[in-house]
């Protein structure tokens, strides 16, 4: 039969990982002036009591003039130990506790000390701490106020005195576990949100990466067509000897037309593999001359599309066929993912749609929508990553994409793509 295992003790907090938040100038200076204060206040209302039997020709001046310096320089003692409270919370608590016994101006850096360690909420030594709180007030009670010629020591003044310490230290010790956990809170919270921030990061990163390789395999096909002609035509010369002077320079003219097409694919975009991990070829990639189809498609899921060409050479939305295949496909997909977002996040909102710009300059697109109805429960949240890739995805084809919000509360997609002669 094997050993039962060894119990395991929890892990370390937040709090214990990375130690108590430092503090400002303020922030200690308050803490100080409040233990400070609280401890002068004790001692006042000690001497009041030591001098009044000395008035009276009951006490001894002596005795009571020593008893209040001894109180002062012991609070002093403790009021000193206090900037080592972080560094030794136990020592520190149990020692400014300890001086209580003779000193009640200690009694206020003893609460400060004993609220700092209660803050590391560490239970047996928060006992060992009210233990010598406890003792010291009993200390006090039955020892240095009994010796005190003067003093009245009635039993019920005892238990009084002696419940008040106790309870004293009690909301001491709360204040220092509710401090405590609220700070392991801020710490999960921050640690929570920093993480939350790095899988944004990363989310980001990870959606151009897909993006980059989804536009790496569209490349594939418009590379193998353009170097295929230039490869099918300098085949042509190389064989055919019986061509005339006319048809050899147009032969080349189609050599030197695909090769800088292709080279201007290759600058434009990071090209492709075709085939998935079944080996089927992918479907070629739709362009703006599947933009009709699009914006049907989107009026029968209800969401409805207002177009303005009005910017195109002749408000006529045929010119786009002889934009670069890049950057139909980029502006293809720029509209489908504002469409899909609308759709999502704006349910029956009216979407905007404005192309413009002509041959030699660049083709602008805008589409906008404002709030809609309630996006359905089953629609999880949008995390911006569609909106990344297409940056990433603009960006390659040599143009621009931004997006936001209007003063009139609006979403706003705006896209600037080139557009050569």
């Amino acid at each position: 039969m094997p050993p039962p295992a060894a119990p395991t003790r929890p892990g370390p907090s937040l709090v214990d990982r990375a130690g108590p938040p430092a503090l400002g100038w303020w922030q200690r200076t308050w803490r100080y002036l409040a233990a400070a204060g609280t401890g002068f206040v004790l001692w006042v209302a000690v001497s009041v009591e030591l001098v009044e039997p000395v008035e009276a020709g009951h006490g001894s001046e002596a005795l009571a003039g020593g008893l209040l310096v001894v109180d002062g320089l012991l609070g002093l003692l403790a009021l000193g130990l206090l900037p080592l409270r972080r560094r030794f919370p136990t020592a520190v608590a149990a020692s400014t506790a300890a001086l209580t016994a003779l000193s009640a101006f200690a009694v206020g850096p003893a609460a400060l000390a004993t609220v700092s360690l209660s803050t590391w909420r560490r239970r047996g030594r928060v006992i060992a701490v009210v233990v010598v709180w406890a003792g010291a007030t009993a200390l006090y009670e039955l020892v240095v106020r009994h010796n005190v010629p003067g003093l009245g020591t009635s039993v019920v003044m005892t238990i009084a005195s002696a419940a008040f310490g106790v309870l004293a230290c009690g909301i001491c010790v709360a204040t220092g576990y509710y401090v405590g956990a609220r700070r392991e809170l801020l710490a999960f919270c921050r640690e929570r949100a920093e993480t939350a921030e790095r899988e944004h990061v990363l989310a980001a990163e990870r959606a151009r990466a897909e993006e980059r390789t989804r536009i790496a395999r569209e490349m594939h096909d418009v590379l193998a067509h353009r170097i295929s002609l230039v490869a099918l035509h300098a085949g042509a010369l190389t064989y055919r000897t019986d061509l005339d002077r006319e048809e050899t320079a147009a032969a080349a003219a189609v050599i030197q037309d695909n090769a800088h097409l292709a080279l201007g694919e290759l600058r434009q975009v990071l090209g492709v593999l075709r085939a998935g991990e079944t080996g089927a070829a992918e479907p070629p990639q739709p362009t703006l001359a599947d933009l009709p189809a699009l914006l049907a498609d989107a009026e029968e899921a209800g969401t409805p599309v207002v177009a303005d060409t009005a910017g195109l050479p002749g408000a006529d939305r045929a010119v786009l066929g002889g934009l670069p295949h890049t950057a139909s496909r980029t502006a293809f997909r720029i509209i489908q993912e504002a469409l899909t977002n609308a759709r999502k996040h704006a349910p029956g909102a009216e979407v905007r749609l404005r192309l413009a710009g002509g041959p030699g300059g660049r083709l602008a697109i805008e589409m906008s929508n404002g709030a809609g109805g309630t996006p359905e429960p089953a629609v999880p949240p949008g995390a911006g990553l569609g909106l990344a890739g297409l940056i990433e995805r603009a960006d390659l084809a040599g143009g621009a994409l931004e997006h936001g919000l209007t003063p009139d509360g609006r979403f706003v997609v705006r896209a600037w793509l080139p557009w050569p002669s």
